[in-house]
């Protein structure tokens, strides 16, 4: 799993925008961007989903290690 900081930098070294990803993911930005400032938490809902697509939890099919 990643930190917020961590895939920011990913999007960051590959040229990728937030927005990008975003729509790339059937995400909304201000969703990925609440996500990934902590505004979201990303406990349940879309917040998960975006969580889980940006490896910042595992998948709930996952078992953790």
């Amino acid at each position: 799993m990643k930190t917020p900081e961590q895939v920011k930098a990913d999007f960051l070294a590959n040229g990728v925008t937030i927005s990008q990803w975003a729509r790339d993911h059937h995400f909304t930005p201000r969703e990925v961007s609440l996500v990934l400032n902590g505004q979201i938490k990303g406990r349940h809902g879309k917040g998960h989903a975006i969580a889980v697509a940006l490896g910042l939890k595992s998948s709930p099919n996952q078992q953790a290690a």
